[in-house]
């Protein structure tokens, strides 16, 4: 099951307002040579752009389906490549602004990942990350269960994909030992207000659900979703519903 560009905008203003908080932390510091890594549809990135005007902008993305969307916001400033974010670690490059908004939850080991790619970092330039805090979020919580159960841990051969996020604390000691000052951490939620488990479920069905999907079968895919949405329904008995959706922003500017 590919990303799918128009089931993750559905949801594009919840998205987007942790990203302009992000953006808000940012110093604007002229020509700088810039990534977001785990660009999307390219859709923020350009906002990016748009924001910091003497900026270079390149926009990383692993998904060819998303990537489709940002052909057409290309110019002389903005960029976007397929890769992942180890691909930029392996590269070596420096920039004077690393990005990233809700995708490096997917990569693992953040004690080597963050140290890394704040390595990449240049003198004065600037590291920008927000994430879901999956681990506390009550929708990520009832699918790590679920997939725990038979027969869906049978059906998915054990895998499960449990988050890679550290604690605040670790945060703030690796962005230290890495050398950054001027460090920023906060986690905030975003409250959702659901009409029903359906738009719920249409939420995580853009993300989280995904790497789960793609790895059942066409007839047991169903019976998955059916009774995620029952539990999604067990843990909201009442609607509308708030969902106190978690993330976490970091950020800091390199000595």
């Amino acid at each position: 099951m590919p990303w799918n560009p128009d089931i993750y905008n559905k949801f594009k203003n919840i998205r987007f307002q942790p990203f302009y908080d992000l953006i808000d932390l940012i110093e604007d510091n002229g020509k700088m040579q810039s990534i977001d890594l785990g660009c999307g549809t390219g859709e923020q990135t350009y906002i990016l752009s748009e924001k910091f005007e003497s900026a270079q902008f390149i926009g990383i993305d692993s998904s060819e389906e998303m990537l489709a969307k940002s052909q057409s916001l290309k110019n002389e400033r903005l960029d976007f490549k397929q890769g992942t974010t180890e691909d930029i670690i392996a590269s070596g490059q420096k920039w004077d602004l690393i990005f990233s908004n809700a995708a490096l939850q997917w990569s693992d080991d953040h004690h080597k990942l963050f140290s890394s790619l704040i390595n990449l970092v240049n003198e004065n330039g600037q590291f920008a990350v927000q994430m879901p805090v999956q681990a506390e979020n009550i929708l990520n919580k009832i699918l790590l269960d679920l997939v725990q159960e038979e027969p869906y841990k049978s059906q998915l051969k054990n895998w499960k994909r449990e988050s890679p996020l550290l604690s605040i604390d670790e945060y703030a000691q690796i962005l230290f030992d890495s050398g950054l000052e001027n460090i920023q951490i906060m986690q905030k939620v975003y409250p959702i207000i659901a009409d029903d488990a359906q738009q719920l479920l249409d939420f995580i069905s853009g993300s989280a659900l995904i790497p789960y999907i793609e790895r059942l079968t066409i007839e047991q895919q169903q019976p998955f979703i059916s009774e995620y949405k029952k539990r999604i329904e067990k843990a909201f008995p009442k609607f509308p519903a708030i969902y106190a959706f978690k993330r976490l922003l970091l950020y800091g500017k390199k000595k």
